[in-house]
């Protein structure tokens, strides 16, 4: 494999390297859960708000003003690029996910409407008669007929005067964000719905939503107050295609796409996807959301399984063909050691195919001089490793971008008693360089 990796791109958020390995967060979302908008709908997926306004900031100073987000998620990225005054586009290919995203943007907002608004929605929901019977089962499972009675009775309402305009998708996003907090049973944001088990605190629907649209009509003051920047543009949209991206628009691209570790995103939003009958089952999310994304999970990848090395072979991934090769063969030989079956080759060929899509993408709507920072991680399915961030950094040089570095933030698969190997993990930073004009 050649050797193009140039000299380490660090951003100064520590004064030394110590500092830095033990306390380093900026690759997370934990940071933003105390961050105004940013905080309206927990999303786990991301990274620090505060980093990326940092870096923005620090890149406007050299001439980098339009931002892209090819995998924007709940909107991070466009959200500080509208407080820093820089301009943003953003993709993303999860319909619930870009819904979040855009409601987020509506910040703008007055907040006394948006108040005014949201208490009509549960004045009316005090006052109606709902039917829970129909209710999708994984609902059922999750919430007690008390409780479902209540979210039922909001969702009804809002859905009554339900038109597409910011009041109501703010609203709609108050709503949405509450329903983990009002289940009794295991719902946290990192992880699939649980319903076998049981949490100890759990709020009632209507003082949860209470709650959420005062916390949303004071961020919205705050917010309103600090920002100065254009509106950013959302877009449903393929990362692989950026085709609604002009050519050679972005100077600066700050994203972080799937990790190659058999998360399924899709899954992930199942519980509010169901609520809000977007998906009856777990069936539905293959045609629903499962088909737009990255193919980054088993899930994704179950009817390809003979096509494995074909894609493999493809040229998009000629930079890393003998060792990507190599490791899907290690992995198809330790997969019937396990009960499971996981077709993990099929989907590490697919993911960095798709990946390869993506740099093809972003090498044609990046300019000259351009920046590109990914937060990323690597993976060990089957504890077999896969150096993701390289063979990343080595697709991103055929693509025609200049050269890369990888800065790493924290270490992975050390904390959790219950891992599945031991090869040690790691996330951080990698950059991206244009070509020079």
């Amino acid at each position: 494999m050649k050797n193009v990796v140039a000299t380490q791109l660090k951003i100064p958020f520590f004064e030394n390297e110590d500092e830095a390995e033990k306390s380093d967060t900026t690759t997370t979302f934990s940071d933003n859960l105390t961050l105004p908008i940013h905080r309206w709908f927990r999303y786990s997926a991301g990274f620090s708000a505060s980093w990326v306004r940092q870096l923005i900031e620090e890149e406007k100073y050299n001439g980098r003003t339009r931002v892209l987000d090819p995998f924007s998620g709940s909107g991070t990225v466009l959200l500080e690029s509208e407080l820093s005054g820089a301009e943003a586009i953003g993709i993303e290919s999860h319909p619930f996910v870009i819904r979040i995203a855009n409601a987020k943007l509506h910040w703008k907002q007055s907040p006394k409407s948006f108040h005014d608004y949201a208490f009509s929605v549960l004045e009316r929901a005090e006052k109606q008669v709902v039917d829970i019977s129909e209710a999708p089962k994984l609902i059922k499972n999750c919430f007690p007929p008390e409780t479902l009675l209540r979210l039922e009775a909001l969702r009804k309402s809002w859905n009554d005067t339900a038109d597409d305009s910011p009041l109501s998708e703010l609203t709609w996003l108050a709503l949405a964000s509450i329903l983990r907090q009002c289940s009794p049973v295991g719902t946290a944001q990192w992880q699939y719905v649980l319903p076998t088990k049981v949490k100890v605190k759990v709020i009632d629907p209507y003082e949860a939503f209470k709650t959420k649209i005062y916390l949303i009509s004071a961020d919205m003051t705050k917010f309103q107050a600090q920002a100065h920047g254009p509106k950013a543009v959302m877009y449903k949209d393929d990362a692989r295609l950026c085709s609604k991206v002009p050519d050679g628009w972005a100077n600066l691209v700050i994203t972080s796409p799937p990790y190659a570790n058999n998360y399924d995103y899709a899954d992930a939003t199942r519980l509010e996807m169901s609520f809000f009958r977007e998906v009856y089952g777990w069936g539905d999310l293959q045609d629903t959301v499962r088909k737009h994304l990255v193919r980054a999970c088993t899930q994704h990848v179950g009817k390809l399984y003979k096509e494995t090395y074909s894609i493999a072979n493809n040229p998009l991934l000629g930079p890393i063909h003998d060792e990507l090769i190599r490791t899907c063969q290690e992995l198809e030989a330790e997969r019937d050691k396990h009960g499971g079956k996981k077709q993990y080759h099929t989907m590490i060929a697919t993911y960095f195919y798709d990946m390869a899509k993506v740099w093809t993408a972003l090498r044609r709507v990046t300019s000259t001089n351009s920046l590109v920072c990914v937060v990323i991680g690597d993976s060990a399915p089957y504890g077999i490793h896969v150096p993701v961030d390289l063979w990343l950094g080595e697709l991103a040089i055929a693509a025609g971008f200049a050269s890369y570095s990888f800065e790493k933030t924290r270490d992975r698969n050390v904390k959790w008693k219950n891992r599945k190997h031991t090869v040690p993990l790691h996330e951080g930073r990698l950059w991206i360089r244009g070509k020079s004009s």
